[in-house]
């Protein structure tokens, strides 16, 4: 599935069709899903298995990652881009911020403006 249609697709379930509610929805999910990405972490942390070598916590992972992105969908949605929009700003960020490679000094002294 293409970043376009699983966009697409996604807007079937959003909670509601309210272009500020649904940011706040996209938000506020985000980041309770991104907590349960971290809270399957956590676990690995402790010993209980590794998505690397564990197809049931590898599924789990999968499926929060999901979540995540579902509410990155719904979040473009609600500001009229698309997840392309996103990805390729981001890669044009990340080419001008370090134009070699990831450099720890450049990731510590940013240029003035540079979010």
């Amino acid at each position: 599935m293409t970043n376009t249609e699983f966009q697409y697709q996604s807007k079937r379930t959003y909670p509601t069709k309210s272009k500020p509610a649904m940011l706040k929805h996209a938000v506020l999910g985000l980041t309770s899903e991104a907590g349960e990405v971290a809270g399957i972490m956590q676990k690995i942390y402790q010993g209980h298995g590794s998505p690397l070598t564990d197809k049931e916590v590898k599924n789990h992972m999968v499926k929060e990652l999901g979540d995540c992105l579902w509410m990155i969908a719904e979040a473009c949605t609600a500001l009229d881009v698309t997840i392309a929009d996103v990805m390729d700003l981001n890669i044009r960020k990340l080419q001008d911020r370090y134009p070699d490679g990831f450099d720890p000094f450049l990731s510590l002294h940013r240029k003035p403006g540079d979010i």
